[in-house]
């Protein structure tokens, strides 16, 4: 039973907020004692009163354990059984009142709330002294962490059961929230973004007080949920994908790329693994070779593994010419294919097979020198690593935190 009912909430969290605001009825704990039986069917949890009637039979652990507790207070029998985010889900559809002159006793944290689980929160965060954090860097990680409990996580629930890639609606709002500018570190292309009215950073933080520990926070926030093929779709293509094209692309390039995807209104990933070549970047296959009018290169080849791939719209793409490993980006076009690949987490990530057969791009296209490919791609490794560890070491807080609040929720052996 708890397997199948510890999914998190599928609603969006202003819907469970609207509820808590509306007025309900009031009733004595007698009234709700009537409501016993199968076709009527009252529960108290907390101070809250449920008309669980119509929902019995759609219960995944039976009708039966609900007609147990018919017309009784079930919050011991709930919560031992239950996360919270259980009960955010169903509350505004089976809430009718609450008990009167009574006050509830569990908190329900809103959107944004700082976890009081020890180690669920950096240090800084629970008080501590730091030589790294600062105010900003406190209001940053709030306005984050409210954005996405109301705004990405809901999405998030029904993309990973069904696979698919997060919505064009979503990727632009968090493009206008400065989100996808907030993961690529500081740089001029912030304050670029933000005057040509691209962007705001979350909690008016400024382009020039932006450091890369307000990235670190946005990496966590990101896989702060419990998602991890959705948090990989949020944009891990963008993170490792779009530095080489504002570190090593020529301007032109640069002002056009950037802020579509920094917006959120185009998608990019980094494509460099192929079937025969992973971490050993030197024995990459797909070649580029130049028109005879110098003008283009002509790439054929297959990527595999690609995040993001799936639905990305640029690839920056290491490419075998001439003068050895070279960095192009390579906009979706003729030629260019790209397949999902089942992977052992959700489909949403996009992970895919790409190929090439003989798509033309433009030189103007190169990040950086020709042959000089595997310099663009260590320097651009770092600053992946950097996000990989942020967002794992968020991860592991979440566990902590999940394992911490279960194990002094549940009631086990009489304890």
């Amino acid at each position: 039973l708890w397997l199948h009912t510890a999914g998190k909430t599928t609603i969006p969290f202003l819907t469970y907020v609207s509820s808590m605001t509306k007025e309900y009825k009031t009733y004595s704990r007698e009234d709700v004692a009537k409501h016993n039986t199968p076709k009527d069917l009252w529960i108290i949890i907390d101070n809250d009163v449920f008309d669980l009637t119509t929902f019995a039979d759609m219960h995944p652990g039976g009708a039966y354990s609900l007609v147990e507790v018919a017309g009784q207070d079930a919050t011991e029998q709930f919560y031992g059984l239950h996360r919270q985010e259980v009960l955010i889900k169903y509350m505004p559809k089976f809430k009718i009142g609450t008990i009167a002159n009574e006050q509830p006793k569990i908190e329900i944290p809103a959107p944004g709330t700082l976890s009081k689980v020890p180690y669920a929160e950096p240090s800084y965060w629970l008080n501590f002294k730091s030589a790294y954090y600062k105010e900003s860097h406190l209001r940053f990680r709030a306005a984050l962490r409210k954005f996405y409990q109301e705004v990405v996580v809901p999405e998030a629930v029904a993309s990973e059961d069904s696979g698919k890639n997060p919505s064009s609606e979503l990727f632009q709002k968090m493009g206008k929230f400065g989100v996808w500018a907030s993961r690529v570190g500081p740089g001029p292309w912030l304050q670029m973004c933000v005057d040509a009215g691209v962007l705001t950073l979350p909690g008016g933080i400024k382009p020039e007080e932006f450091d890369y520990f307000h990235e670190q926070i946005a990496h966590e926030e990101n896989h702060a949920w419990g998602y991890p093929s959705f948090a990989d779709s949020l944009g891990a293509g963008l993170v490792i994908g779009l530095p080489p094209v504002f570190n090593f692309g020529p301007d032109a390039l640069r002002m056009k790329v950037v802020p579509e995807v920094l917006s959120g209104k185009k998608r990019i990933c980094l494509a460099i693994t192929e079937p025969t070549a992973g971490s050993d970047v030197a024995r990459i296959r797909t070649t580029a070779q130049r028109t005879p009018d110098g003008k283009h290169f002509i790439v054929n080849g297959i990527k595999k593994w690609i995040t993001n791939g799936t639905y990305a719209d640029y690839f920056s793409t290491a490419v075998l010419t001439e003068n050895g490993i070279s960095m192009l980006l390579i906009e979706r076009s003729e030629g260019v294919e790209t397949t999902q690949i089942k992977t052992s987490y959700s489909a949403c990530a996009g992970t895919s097979l790409i190929t090439f057969d003989n798509v033309k791009v433009p030189v103007e296209n190169l990040l950086g020198k020709e042959g000089g490919g595997f310099q663009v791609i260590m320097f651009n490794f770092n600053h992946e690593r950097w996000y990989i560890n942020s967002s794992v070491i968020r991860a592991a807080r979440l566990v902590i935190e999940e394992s911490f609040k279960w194990a002094n929720q549940r009631k086990v052996f009489g304890k």
